[in-house]
């Protein structure tokens, strides 16, 4: 009789332990629209770092450079790209919540920042987000290591992206317009392991 209580008080605690380890590890969210076959094909560009090569509408940059940016609990990166013919550009990446790259271009001539509204080269842009940043250099960008950078984005209606960026310590301003990238128009060659 003692050995069929301590078979059956085993047993219960046995279920107690287990049932109590499944509640204290609560499965990780995942988002159901999440590509992992796309990242694993074409590269992560959450992962991009000095050194990468990435492939975009068929033209080939390094990147020279990333800005890691914080805002509140808000992060986004973005990449200081290099090519052969000495032309640099800016790829943002950012999650809010859908993964969301553009490619940006300096381009000098746009008037400063102001109002809810602004027109460039024929194309009405309207504010979406303004705010400041603090950031993070690695590699090259040719920014201060660490520092804020105040920033005003438009948006226009076919999707063009305009932005200014002034980065107060480092004595940097500069307005960019800026292009969506789709996945399909991009691919990353990492040239070093995480």
């Amino acid at each position: 009789m003692l050995i069929v209580v301590l078979v059956v008080a085993g047993i219960a605690l046995y279920l107690f332990v287990k049932r109590k380890n499944e509640q204290a590890a609560p499965p990780v969210p995942v988002d159901p629209f999440a590509d992992k076959d796309t990242d694993a094909l074409r590269g992560d560009p959450r992962g991009l770092k000095a050194g990468d090569i990435v492939d975009i509408f068929n033209e080939t940059f390094t990147v020279r450079g990333s800005l890691r940016l914080k805002e509140g609990g808000y992060q986004w990166s973005e990449h200081l790209l290099d090519n052969a013919k000495g032309t640099r550009k800016w790829l943002s990446v950012e999650e809010d919540p859908e993964l969301e790259l553009v490619l940006w271009t300096e381009t000098p001539g746009i008037p400063a920042p102001g109002g809810d509204e602004l027109e460039h080269d024929g194309k009405r842009f309207r504010l979406e987000e303004s705010g400041t940043a603090r950031y993070i250099g690695e590699a090259t960008t040719g920014l201060t290591p660490t520092g804020t950078v105040a920033y005003h984005d438009y948006v226009a209606e076919d999707g063009t992206r305009l932005s200014f960026e002034d980065f107060g310590d480092s004595g940097k301003k500069e307005a960019a317009i800026g292009q969506v990238v789709y996945r399909s128009a991009i691919m990353i060659y990492p040239q070093s392991p995480s």
